[in-house]
Parts: C-alpha cells; sequence; structure tokens
C-alpha cells in the first residue's frame, strides 16, 4: 500500500510518529533517538524512518512548510496508515516576554488565518486543540527535566513573510508564539478521532529580535525531542 505522498507499505509506520518541517531533522531523531531505524519513505525527499525506543515502535517523519504540506502527510498517516498519535516538533517564535529562546511552547490551541476548516463547513468557527493527555504528559515530562516551557495558544500563519502580521493584536489576546503547522495537525486529528500534539522550540524573539544560532538550534532543539519521545 502507498499514497501519491508515502512510498510506505501497511506496517511499516508505527502507532506514533514525531512529525518535523525539515526531513533532514526527522532523519536526525532517527539516528540520535532510535534503535535499528529503517527507511519507509523518500517520496519528494520527505524523509520517514521505524525504529524502536526501550523496545517499542516509533516511526519519525518531515512534514514540510506550512498547513497544506502538514495536512496532507497527517491525513494520510491518519488515514490510510491507522496513526494513532502525531506529536510535531518545531520552531516557533516568540510573542512574549515570558518566553526566551530555547524555551518551549505545548500547543494547547492553535488560532489562525488560514481557511483549512472551511472543508468542514462547521457552522461557526472551529478551535483547533491538542490532546490533553498528551499535553498534561509533556508538560510533566518537562517539570521533571527542568526544562522551560509555557502552554497556551500558538498562531499558525500561511504567510511567512507578511506585509501585515498583526502580531500586536495576537500578543493583546495572550498568545505565546507564531508558528504555521499546529491547526491542520489538531483538525485532521479531530476528524480521524485520533490524538495530536504541536511542541515547539523558541528560535527567535518577534518582540527582541534575537534569534537563535545555527550552533543553538543543534543543541536546545533536542528538548522538545526528548519531550516528544518521552511520551509517546
Amino acid at each position: 500500500m502507498s499514497t501519491p505522498h508515502i512510498s510506505a507499505r501497511k506496517g511499516d509506520i508505527a502507532e506514533s510518529v514525531i512529525m518535523a518541517g525539515d526531513p533532514l531533522r526527522a532523519k536526525f531523531m532517527a539516528e540520535h533517538f532510535l534503535d535499528n531505524p529503517q527507511q519507509f519513505n523518500n517520496v519528494r525527499g520527505m524523509l520517514g524512518f521505524t525504529g524502536t525506543r526501550q523496545g517499542r515502535r516509533i516511526s519519525v517523519m518531515g512534514h514540510g512548510m506550512g498547513i497544506p504540506s502538514i495536512g496532507i502527510y497527517s491525513y494520510e498517516l491518519y488515514h490510510f496508515y491507522d496513526v494513532q498519535t502525531i506529536i510535531r516538533v518545531g520552531s516557533a517564535g516568540s510573542l512574549t516576554r515570558e518566553l526566551n529562546l530555547g524555551d518551549l511552547v505545548l500547543a494547547m490551541g492553535a488560532c489562525t488565518n488560514s481557511n483549512y476548516a472551511a472543508q468542514y463547513e462547521l457552522p461557526g468557527t472551529y478551535a483547533p486543540i491538542a490532546d490533553f493527555q498528551l499535553l498534561r504528559r509533556a508538560a510533566d515530562v518537562c517539570d521533571e527535566r527542568g526544562y522551560n516551557y509555557r502552554v497556551g495558544n500558538v498562531y499558525s500563519s500561511d504567510v511567512f513573510y507578511s506585509e501585515n502580521a498583526h502580531n500586536d493584536k495576537w500578543i493583546k489576546m495572550g498568545v505565546l508564539a507564531v508558528e504555521m503547522e499546529a491547526p491542520a495537525l489538531y483538525m485532521n486529528a479531530a476528524r480521524a478521532g485520533r490524538r495530536a500534539l504541536t511542541i515547539c522550540t523558541i528560535s527567535d524573539h518577534i518582540l527582541t529580535g534575537e534569534e537563535t544560532t545555527p550552533e543553538e538550534r543543534q543543541t536546545s532543539f533536542t528538548r522538545m525531542m526528548d519531550v516528544a519521545f518521552s511520551i509517546v
């Protein structure tokens, strides 16, 4: 069995998948967190691997940039490969002075300017949210490890280079950070009756202009991976 975007056969992908926008980050996770990883996908360069961690099968895979991209991959994983849980690990820009570079955001909810929810023809505005059990366990792991983190809303934009970002308005509503994928993942999970969570590392600060270096990203981004692998 394969889909237009995933060449895996039935059974090649575990019930729990940890995803990252960059397929090379998925490769990094396979090499550093999994035992005996086996590649199951390379269609369009979107790498995917399945291995074991402490005796349990776990898969990792890239999902690309933006809501349309993660929408395709997560839909196919949920509906065609019987995946039950997807955790996205990615970067985000801080919208609050309470989050510094390298801190983690557990996205309880995802505001968005995307029209992704229109396909469901709902008689109102849908609020995409994470699975509570995953969220609670992620917060517990952060507390145990001593990782700095916040739980709350993120803003997921379809536009990276925006002429009118309106970040000040999202800040007034208490939104913690901006990223680009969580709502599609959460909506696909809800529609399929599955579970999802987004964990982000603050890579840059919208208010201060601070940015992490490539070296800092390489070391600090492993914290969100550690949390994800601890809760699947």
